[in-house]
């Protein structure tokens, strides 16, 4: 019997204009169908069809989805007996009679288009969505082969998909293939599956629909661009009273519903939301969520190629848990912003990011721009992520400017040298001979660093020297040390450059020559905050597929970097940096330890701060993502600064970032006491911390970061810390 239909069928195409001449298909078809179906497939494996990824914060609010097809697969009872209705009455009306081939149906094609009527396929939804799934396959294994397979007008794909069709019947409930071909079918030009189409047109869940949305949703699928009721009202309304009337003449819907249905205006049913793909979505998150991504493609803890990555994340339906942190992330925009505003007339940028210690996950990672491109409307918009190296989607980055000095405190720990140590002050010359460079010995050259005006001079403890952000004592420091070795130090601690290059250990390096990143700032002092522990930043926790079946659950990658005591003592003397009269002083948290480090470029090119408190690190980056431009006479925030230092505002913004994650928080204090005295006794007016300490002078009041932040006196500026 289906032999004898499909040849009716066939000839029928034949007849309407195939290729084929219609005694040769007829032919053809009665000789195969005698066999084609005395061996069904009994355990056929139908492809899922592709749906959207999600990127998820921390606490598992959504940042932002991903797809190729606009689809949100969902269960039978989140789909609205409405629109079940509908498309059984337009698409199969003897659905439920039949076993995924309607003979009826078959025979009416047969005869209309032997008659020169319009042509028509006879297809069940059975039918329609093995079709679908088959066209799936291709698209999911990015195969053009398979689609044109499943799409081509030919009587063996016919034959095929009845075969199929009447073994998928074989193995699914009626209920589990409507829902099927409900959630694969294309009701729209890019809305791909009910729930996704009814988010599109309507703003509602596909199980929320009212009779009139769900007939007009039904009619849309026959031919999607002609019945789109956005571009097309007029013709879509058509459409759905005549799905409306066929679910009335098969008992579906009683005469008053139907009336009332038509009469419901097109406009009042439309609620049109326009979808949202990629990471645009994510609004202030933007940056993160770009870092996520290219994170996602470099991994190979899932997936076999980079390609393979990317189409599983627009196709798998993966749910992908990051490490952000929603609140701080908001904490971390609103200080930033606060500090320096979104397209503030001085064209300034500023980036944060934040890791917590002993993971390195990423809590937050923000910066002053809008994610786009540049205009009038919006200058500093961009697409760059301040924050990160240009592996990342960032750029080359910035002279790090003291805050360098940290690594060169670490290797003096570390090679045995005492932070009560004095080191000579005085601007002078150190000369290429005096410098130990092991791993590229050319790199030694003449350097002449200089101090700030009024600051450094004679010998001086490295406390005092770290304190108060001495440049040439810790150059002088360097100098006894191998260079080599403190860039090193750098890297373990997981400092990197912006272009992927090894840091330089030439000697203006002491001072913060090399362009780092802000994350990788934030994860040395992360590393710190751990006792030494530096782990990998991580900016995604675990992959599940919509089973809830992990795909990947990358752990922290953590190594003990430097000796938990070298750790502890440079954290001890970091601690100084943000007491009163130090430079970092704006840095500080009432109620809490804070340790970090100052950093200004040449020039105010740049402005760093850079610190840990015992449960999280943070970098500050302040300066012009164009390059090296001076912050000279610049008004921020309708402020005028003379100078800008990184004990302005990004100490500033460190500290009011800190002041509000750890609101409402116990007092927390590192795990180890103050700086030990030294053992000998030190005059009044040094740096003992058992004997009073001096107020500090009017010209140390005047420098780089002061607590006050009062302004230089001199009328040109002096050069900054960190010079090269």
């Amino acid at each position: 019997m289906l032999g004898i239909l499909l040849v009716c069928t066939a000839g029928g195409l034949a007849v309407a204009g195939l290729a084929m001449p219609f005694v040769n298909a007829a032919g053809m078809l009665a000789n195969a169908s005698s066999a084609v179906f005395d061996d069904l497939p009994t355990d056929t494996t139908f492809t899922e069809p592709s749906q959207q990824s999600v990127i998820l914060a921390a606490d598992g609010s959504e940042l932002a989805r991903f797809y190729a097809e606009n689809r949100i697969v969902v269960g039978s009872d989140e789909i609205s007996p409405y629109l079940k209705d509908a498309i059984v009455s337009i698409e199969d009306e003897r659905f439920y009679q039949h076993h995924g081939l309607d003979p009826e149906g078959l025979v009416r094609a047969a005869l209309n288009n032997l008659t020169g009527g319009r042509l028509a396929g006879g297809s069940t939804i059975t039918q329609q969505y093995v079709k679908n799934l088959a066209i799936e396959e291709g698209r999911n294994s990015n195969d053009p082969e398979l689609i044109a397979a499943a799409t081509e007008r030919s009587m063996s794909r016919k034959l095929s998909e009845a075969r199929n069709a009447i073994a998928m019947e074989k193995q699914m409930s009626k209920d589990e293939i409507l829902t099927g071909y409900i959630n694969v079918a294309m009701f729209g030009p890019s809305q791909y599956g009910a729930e996704a189409a009814s988010l599109y047109y309507y703003s509602k869940h596909a199980k929320d629909l009212s009779l009139p949305q769900a007939a007009m949703l039904a009619g849309i699928t026959q031919s999607p661009g002609k019945w789109n009721p956005v571009k097309h009202p007029e013709a879509a309304k058509n459409r759905r009273d005549t799905v409306l009337a066929k679910m009335y003449e098969l008992g579906y819907i009683t005469n008053d519903e139907f009336k009332q249905a038509m009469a419901v205006p097109i406009e009042e049913m439309l609620n049109v939301s326009t979808p949202t793909n990629g990471c645009e979505s994510a609004g202030i998150s933007t940056y993160f969520c770009e870092y996520v991504v290219k994170d996602l493609l470099a991994s190979d803890s899932w997936g076999e190629s980079a390609e393979d990555r990317l189409n599983k994340l627009y196709r798998g339906g993966l749910i992908i848990h990051t490490t952000l942190r929603p609140d701080q992330q908001q904490m971390a925009f609103d200080s930033v912003t606060g500090q320096v505003p979104i397209n503030d007339p001085s064209s300034t940028e500023m980036a944060l990011s934040s890791v917590e210690p002993g993971t390195g996950h990423i809590l937050a990672m923000v910066q002053n721009t809008n994610y786009g491109t540049a205009s009038d409307e919006d200058p500093n918009a961009t697409t760059i992520n301040l924050n990160v190296g240009k592996d990342r989607g960032g750029g080359t980055g910035f002279q790090s400017g003291s805050t360098f000095k940290v690594f060169t405190l670490l290797e003096w720990i570390r090679t045995g040298h005492g932070v009560w140590d004095r080191v000579n002050a005085d601007n002078r010359s150190f000369p290429r001979s005096s410098w130990t460079i092991s791993c590229n010995p050319a790199m030694a050259d003449d350097y002449s660093p200089k101090n700030i005006e009024g600051i450094g001079s004679g010998m001086m403890t490295v406390v005092e020297s770290t304190r108060r952000s001495v440049n040439v004592s810790y150059v002088a420091m360097a100098n006894q040390l191998d260079m080599c070795n403190i860039v090193s130090m750098a890297e373990k601690l997981g400092v990197r450059r912006g272009d992927g290059e090894p840091l330089s250990p030439n000697p203006s390096a002491v001072l913060g020559t090399n362009p780092v990143t802000p994350l990788s700032m934030a994860n040395a002092m992360a590393t710190l905050s751990a006792g030494g522990k530096m782990c990998e930043v991580q900016s995604f926790t675990k992959i599940e597929n919509q089973a809830g079946e992990v795909i990947a659950e990358p752990q922290p990658q953590c190594t003990q970097v430097i000796e938990p005591d070298v750790a502890k003592t440079a954290t001890q003397v970091l601690t100084k940096v943000t007491e009163p009269g130090a430079t970092g002083a704006k840095a500080a948290v009432p109620g809490h330890d804070v340790a970090g480090k100052t950093g200004t470029t040449n020039m105010d090119w740049h402005a760093w701060f850079m610190g840990f408190t015992p449960q999280q690190a943070t970098s500050v980056w302040l300066g012009h993502m164009e390059g090296n431009i001076s912050m000279f006479n610049t008004v921020i925030n309708g402020v005028y600064n003379q100078q800008v230092y990184g004990g302005k505002y990004p100490a500033a913004t460190f500290s009011d970032f800190n002041r509000k994650i750890l609101e409402g928080q116990p007092s927390q204090r590192f795990p180890y006491g103050p700086l030990p005295p030294p053992a000998n006794v030190i005059p009044p007016g040094h740096d003992n911390p058992a004997l009073p300490q001096p107020e500090p002078t009017e010209a140390e009041e005047n420098t780089e970061e002061s607590q006050e932040g009062e302004e230089p006196a001199p009328e040109a500026p002096p050069e900054g810390e960190g010079d090269e």
